[in-house]
């Protein structure tokens, strides 16, 4: 693996477990710059099929989502649709007349880049008003010995916790499938990513399963074990679609990268694809399932 890519992944890293252990405003503010960084690819590769999307309008009403969702999750919902009309309405007066393929792509963008990721928002923000010890709603630990033990758990803002094992699971989903199918894949797993491998795909899914199995004996999830590998192979898969999602926009587009932002891992899009689609599953799972059980 290039050092480049190695050092960058570090850098992302220690940037994802700030954010995520500041929470309040200043989590907010990373993932709206992810999402802004995430609608300039999104919008190039678009551009490459001749689409004319709305972007500004679009990239303006994610941002006005991501806000909302910090002030008050559950107005969050009524943002998609208004936010819809609005982007139809505008591309309704351009000089050029818009076409099916321009309103799809503009409102795709808002979904796939913006919606999805104000999950990230809301799960973070999870029982976090009531702890937090920072200006802008932020926290930091005052003892940090003290929240590694398990009694104390408990005392953490489920969505710092929640959020920090989503990306735990995340990071050893990818991990184990990119060793394990380097190494030992044989068999091709779609024709949209050549490289992916079925033996990959199940290690890193496995990988996936074993470490929300630990985190929900260790965070006391009811029916640790059922819940744990629930939650595991909800993760594991949804960040293996969401790599294979981005990779068949790259595809019809006709690039490889979606941008040359990280060095070694390519752009936004390419570091933040198994993180999509996940933060929606883990939030109902924690504010829908786990409350039955």
């Amino acid at each position: 693996m290039p050092w480049s890519r190695i050092i960058s992944g570090i850098v992302a890293i220690a940037f994802a477990l700030i954010a995520v252990l500041l929470g309040g405003w200043y989590f907010t503010i990373a993932i709206a710059v992810i999402v802004f960084l995430g609608h300039q690819e999104y919008f190039n590769l678009v551009r490459a099929r001749g689409i004319v999307p709305a972007a500004k309008t679009t990239i303006f009403v994610s941002q006005v989502l991501l806000v909302i969702c910090t002030v008050d999750g559950s107005l969050a919902d009524a943002v998609m649709p208004i936010a819809g009309t609005f982007i139809c309405f505008y591309l309704l007066f351009q000089p050029k007349m818009a076409t099916i393929a321009d309103i799809s792509a503009s409102i795709m963008g808002l979904f796939y880049v913006g919606y999805l990721a104000s999950y990230w928002v809301r799960l973070r923000a999870l029982g976090s008003a009531s702890i937090s010890n920072l200006p802008l709603s932020g926290y930091w630990p005052p003892a940090w010995a003290d929240i590694l033990q398990q009694r104390n758990f408990a005392a953490l803002p489920q969505g710092l916790t929640v959020t920090m094992l989503t990306f735990l699971c995340i990071w050893a989903a990818d991990i184990g499938a990119y060793f394990f199918g380097k190494f030992f894949g044989k068999t091709q797993l779609s024709d949209i990513s050549p490289k992916k491998t079925v033996e990959g795909a199940v290690f890193g899914i496995a990988a996936s399963v074993a470490v929300a199995l630990a985190g929900a004996y260790y965070l006391h999830f009811p029916r640790f074990v059922f819940t744990g590998i629930a939650l595991g192979l909800l993760i594991g898969i949804a960040s293996l679609l969401g790599d294979l999602t981005e990779s068949l926009l790259k595809r019809d587009a006709g690039v490889k990268d979606s941008g040359q932002l990280i060095p070694g891992h390519g752009g936004i899009l390419d570091r933040t694809d198994s993180y999509i689609f996940t933060a929606p599953l883990v939030y109902y799972f924690v504010t829908l399932l786990l409350p039955l059980l």
